[in-house]
This record gives structure tokens, sequence and C-alpha cells, in this order.
């Protein structure tokens, strides 16, 4: 089967999966009992692994059930048929929870399902059933609260505190460039994929550059179960939160020991299902989204106007070059940039903007996509050769609207074809700034300071770990 992770995430010494050249670190389960040694594990032609003791006598071994839990982020730790991804980040287990519920009724059990969709799954779907990113939202709410889901919110909400993070904290690494070598260039975060592979493959060479400032779905994940739990007067563990993301690499990010809450045992993100499952369960429940009657949208942790949802300027990933180069053009340097202007590179994927006054480049950042530009990037920082301020970095080619977990092309139809159409939506919708998000601004003055300015920072940012190869193989430091 085909892997659907990210590019950096696929090749031959990264692999978050097994290749046919590699071994799973946990491919069998032995129970070994006192007092008697095991002689060896025989491995039969048909992969079936078999105890042989001192007697002679075969037991047949069992395979281990591995989940996310198990994931180190080394190399090989998961399958790439992703039946390890079943277990806990499926559209199967939210199917799961929502039968589960319907048995506890009565009993006042239940849980509150909750269910975040990004802006990049909504414009994918919408081209696959022709309809407008908001219709598509209205729509898929409907399609949810049908099955038993409680709210549907958008990450799009999510994403301005992730901009306005990204924003600060940039300002503050400019502040100290001169003392802190490694202040910049600031390197993005909210790509999963990119953030494996620099911590599996540069360590703590290039963490100090990555951005803390959490990605939208993680931020999501701190509004759900920290801000909203208490809104519905809920324990974290009452609330099962499922995210609709356009990347495989999402459920690695989701299931990082970082995201868990220790005090009520509980993930911020329960679930993350990808757009090519959503279509899934839509395909399964026997419905077409344009037969679907629209429901209201829910607003309190959406970014919307009425009945429309809004969108923040920039690219398709989110859009974090343009929100940090704007604000720190004016803050920096009381420049007003009314439009950016892009300067392709060797391909692409690879692009600049300059900010310049007398002859003098003020600003310098870059939009980088793809392993082939991040290794560039990577290698041009170890020689002290990059130029850049700032780095826009995603690991798959053309961005999150180019996800590995986004719909396929219908026949007739190219790759190309249709990435061009789902920008067209993603982009059709009204442009939202950051700074003039009236709620978000409340919420800044009332949730995040009542919870004080260190539980603030860390339910808006977060950490990375070096992963270091030893003689026995690969040791992470969590």
């Amino acid at each position: 089967m085909a892997s659907h992770f990210s590019g950096v995430l696929q090749l031959t010494d990264l692999d978050d999966f097994i290749t046919p050249s590699q071994e799973c670190v946990k491919p069998v389960k032995v129970d070994k009992k006192q007092g008697k040694s095991v002689a060896k594990i025989q491995i039969e032609d048909d992969g079936s692994y078999f105890q042989v003791n001192q007697d002679g006598q075969r037991q047949k071994l069992e395979k281990a059930k591995i989940t996310l839990n198990d994931c180190l982020a080394c190399s090989g730790c998961i399958t790439s048929a992703e039946s390890v991804l079943i277990t806990q980040q499926s559209h199967e287990e939210l199917y799961r929870v929502l039968r589960l519920n319907k048995v506890l009724l009565s009993s006042g059990e239940q849980k509150v399902v909750v269910v975040s969709v990004s802006p990049q799954s909504r414009a994918s779907l919408a081209a696959r059933y022709s309809l407008s990113s908001s219709e598509t939202a209205r729509r898929l709410t409907a399609f949810f609260k049908n099955l038993g889901v409680h709210y549907v919110f958008d990450t799009g909400f999510s994403r301005t505190f992730s901009l306005l993070e990204s924003q600060r904290e940039f300002l503050k690494r400019f502040a100290r460039k001169e003392e802190d070598k490694k202040a910049l260039p600031m390197l993005a975060s909210a790509c999963p994929g990119w953030i494996c592979y620099a911590e599996k493959t540069h360590g703590d060479f290039i963490l100090p550059y990555i951005s803390t400032t959490r990605s939208p779905q993680q931020i999501m994940g701190s509004l759900v179960k920290s801000f909203f739990t208490k809104q519905q007067g809920l324990d974290p563990q009452k609330i099962y939160h499922v995210t609709v993301m356009p990347c495989y690499d999402k459920k690695l990010e989701a299931s990082r020991p970082d995201f868990y809450i220790n005090e009520f045992e509980t993930r911020e993100v329960d679930c993350v299902i990808t757009s090519g499952e959503v279509l899934r369960m839509l395909e399964e429940e026997g419905v077409s989204l344009s037969d679907i009657e629209p429901a209201p949208l829910d607003t309190m942790l959406s970014n919307v106007c009425g009945e429309e949802l809004l969108c923040h300027a920039g690219s398709g990933s989110g859009g974090y070059l343009h929100h940090v180069y704007t604000h720190a053009a004016k803050q920096l340097f009381g420049v007003e940039v009314e439009e950016l202007t892009y300067k392709t590179l060797k391909n692409k994927d690879f692009q600049e903007v300059t900010l310049e006054k007398d002859g003098i480049i003020l600003l310098r950042f870059a939009a980088t996509y793809g392993f082939r530009n991040i290794q560039n990037l990577v290698q041009k920082l170890k020689r002290g050769k990059s130029p850049y301020h700032f780095v826009e970095v995603m690991a798959c080619p053309s961005g999150c609207l180019n996800g590995g977990g986004q719909l396929k092309p219908v026949a007739d139809q190219s790759n190309k074809e249709l990435l061009q159409q789902v920008e067209e939506l993603y982009k059709a919708e009204h442009l939202s700034a950051p700074e003039q998000d009236t709620r978000v601004a409340e919420l800044y003055q009332t949730w995040l300071e009542s919870v004080g300015e260190e539980t603030a920072r860390q339910l808006l940012h977060t950490q990375y770990h070096a992963v270091e190869k030893s003689t026995n193989g690969l040791t992470i430091k969590w």
C-alpha cells in the first residue's frame, strides 16, 4: 500500500513506517515465563514467528499491536499499511465512539464529540462537490451532527492565535538576533512532517531556529480541552475531539506526548481524520454532500462572519510568511505593506520576499515547500549562508492544499487542475486580519490571562526533542 505521509517522511533513512527493507522495532510479543529460557525465534517463509524452546517445542507468537502511542518518530516504528493508525487515528474510531455514545445515552456517560475542520480540507471537499467553501462547511456540519457529533468548529479560528503568536515570537527573536546567532531565521512550525524530519535528522542544530508556536490543530486542542470544557462545565476527558486535516502527518502530531494532558489523562486532539476519510464516511453513509440540507455553523470556535467562513491572506498553508512579514515591516520599520511581491527562485516551491529601503534589505523572507528545497535550506544554515529572517517551511510540494490526505483527482482530471480548483475555492473566502479579530482579542484578555502567563505560554507554544543515534539504534530524548 502506498504511504500517504509527506515526502519528508518517505525517505529511505527517515521512514516513520516500515518499508520492505526495514523491520519494525516491536515485531512480536514474547511472554517470558520464570525459570524457562527462550532458545530462539524462528521466522517462517510466510512471515509468521515461532518460539522454539530448548525441548524442540514450537509456539506461534502473536504479533504485537502497535498504536501511535508507541511511535517515537524514529526510523521504522510504525507500519506502512496504516493499520497502526486505525486503532486511534481513523474514521472507524470516530464511528466507534459515536456508536458507544448511543449505547450510553441513557446513562449520562456519553462523551461530547467535537469535530474541528481545517480550511484546506474544506476546500478539497468543496472542489469534489462543486460547492463553495462556506456551503461545504454548513453541509459538513449537518452531516457530522446527523451522525451524533455535538459541535463542528473551524481551525481557521485557532490559526488566528497561531499567526498572532508567530508575529510576536518573530519580533522577540529579531530583537535578540545580535546576541543569539540562532534567533534567526525563524522557521515556521505548523508542518509536523517538517518537524519530525528536523528532530530526527538535524536535532539540536536545527531545533533552536524553529518557532515554538503551536500549529492551528494543537491550538484548537488547547481551546477545546481547556477553554471550551470550562465553558461547558466538563472535564477534558469527557470531550472527544476530532480534527479533519489535509495531511496524514497530523496524526503523528496529535500523538506527541507534549500534547497529552497528564492531569486528566487525555489528549488535546483524540483523533485525526483526513479529507479523504471524510469522503469515505460520506460514501459509507450512502450520501452526497451536495444532497445534505445545510445546517447553521457553530460560531463559538470558528472564524466566521454571519453564515460565511473567513480565511487568512497568504499561502494555502496558513499564510505565515504573509502575516509575519507585514507585521514585522510595520512594527520594526513603519512600512505598511499593501501587497507582497514574490520572487520565484529555483522552482515554484521556493519563493522569497524582500523589504528594501535606500538599497538596503531590511527583511528577507522565504517560502520553502517540499523536501528538495528543505534540504537546500538546511545545508545553507549549516554553512552559515542563509540570508533569511523567516522561512515558511512545509513538507509537501505546493503546501498543505496538496497534502497527502486531500482528495485525489477524478477521472479525466489532472493533479494540477484539481490543485488549481482547490486553491481558487480556498482563496474565495473573505479575508480576515488576525489583529482585528475581536473574539480572539477577548480570549487573550479573559481565558489566557485567567490561567496565568506560564500556562498561557504552554497552551499556545510547544517544545521539540532531538533524536540521537546510538550504536544500539535510535534513542529519543522525550
